[in-house]
């Protein structure tokens, strides 16, 4: 009795078949073992100064992490806090994203964490206010701010002000997130300092007059004035008052540390202090600083890749990578990307950072404290011809 045989291309086909399917199946596999963040930046809009430099960033950050390849998804907000949820949701439902870097603006990034929170998703947010992490709850819990607090800088310009006589302050801030927070955190100091705020100004980000606002706060003759808004916005405010005569002391938060506040403001804006990260100046900080050498590193990276020197704002998406480079691993111990229980073994590996050298400070996490900066964080700034100049 005679047994049929398939021909050999037939057969040969089989194994093709049967090859492809493996090399598939194996893909998928890959595939799903992938780790995913999603980056939503304001690369677009009116705080593009504050997203560009961020957006920039993100072929910096580490694509090899424990063996697992690290893919990330950006997308551009356009500074709208509504677009930023839409993009948050787009990138947790339909990307499966392992963690989420962004949104660039604190009221994009506080209409985010509820959003956050409920998925399940860890999320760095290189934003200026607080409020994003404090006080601490069961949804911030999902959230790590990778920019030094409020307190933490206020801290230092308060003890300046009280050093240099200062007795009565105003201020002008957005009217926002970033805005209300400072306003919080610096009266408080203020007035233990024994320091008046004497009037208090807001303002939308997008105005392009502040005429009233500068006025009343000059009537109101204070020693010195802080600004407190992030990038480009934190300009005009001070050009104001200069042109409508003021000759105090001019304070400015860390949403002005970016070479554009140096440009924009001219000579208007020398002589002021700031207190910020010593990306800065850090020619002119020791070799023996915590944070210089990976500061270093990032700038000369980021000027190869963009022509130009990062903003600190770039500089938070960089720790944010930092951070991820960091815990990983440890997450990896308990779950596969891709699943719930890898991003909930990723927000607590982070949690429990210590001691972490990055371009804006040391980083130490606990339950308690989402930021993790100390005194290592910031440096007394000033503006001197035209260029930053630590202050000594």
């Amino acid at each position: 009795m005679s047994r049929s045989f398939p021909s050999a291309p037939r057969a040969l086909s089989a194994v093709a078949r049967a090859s492809a399917v493996a090399l598939l199946a194996c893909a998928a596999l890959a595939a799903q073992a992938q780790i995913k963040i999603g980056v939503v930046s304001s690369s677009t809009g009116p705080i593009a100064l504050v997203g560009i430099p961020q957006k920039n960033t993100v072929p910096l950050l580490p694509t090899q992490v424990a063996g697992q390849t690290v893919q990330y998804i950006a997308l551009d907000d356009a500074s709208d806090p509504t677009a930023s949820v839409a993009a948050v949701k787009k990138l947790i439902t339909e990307e499966k994203v392992d963690a989420l870097i962004g949104p660039s603006g604190s009221p994009n990034a506080m209409g985010v964490i509820p959003f956050v929170a409920e998925a399940g998703v860890p999320m760095f947010a290189p934003v200026g206010t607080a409020a994003v992490v404090l006080p601490m709850d069961e949804k911030k819990k999902w959230v790590f701010k990778t920019t030094q607090n409020d307190d933490l800088i206020a801290r230092a310009l308060v003890q300046h002000m009280a050093g240099a006589k200062v007795r009565t302050v105003g201020f002008i801030g957005t009217a926002d997130a970033y805005g209300d927070n400072w306003l919080k955190v610096f009266t408080a100091l203020a007035e233990k300092a024994g320091l008046k705020v004497v009037a208090a100004e807001r303002f939308a980000r997008q105005d392009t007059s502040l005429t009233a606002q500068g006025l009343k706060v000059l009537s109101a003759a204070p020693d010195a004035v802080l600004i407190a808004a992030p990038g480009s916005s934190s300009v005009l405010p001070q050009t104001t008052l200069v042109d409508q005569g003021f000759r105090g002391r001019f304070y400015q938060t860390h949403g002005a540390a970016l070479p554009d506040f140096l440009k924009l403001g001219g000579r208007k804006v020398e002589g002021t202090i700031l207190a910020a990260s010593a990306m800065l100046v850090l020619d002119q900080v020791a070799d023996s600083h915590p944070t210089k050498k990976i500061a270093a590193q990032y700038v000369a990276a980021y000027e190869k890749l963009n022509g130009s020197k990062p903003a600190t704002f770039g500089a938070n998406v960089y720790d944010a990578g930092l951070m991820l480079q960091a815990a990983i691993p440890q997450a990896l111990k308990t779950a596969k990307p891709g699943t719930p229980a890898f991003r909930s073994a990723l927000r607590d590996a982070i949690e429990q950072i210590r001691e972490l050298p990055a371009t804006q400070g040391v980083y130490t996490l606990s339950p308690a404290d989402h930021s993790g900066f100390d005194d290592r964080g910031r440096e007394l700034i000033t503006v001197k011809n035209g260029q930053w100049a630590l202050l000594k």
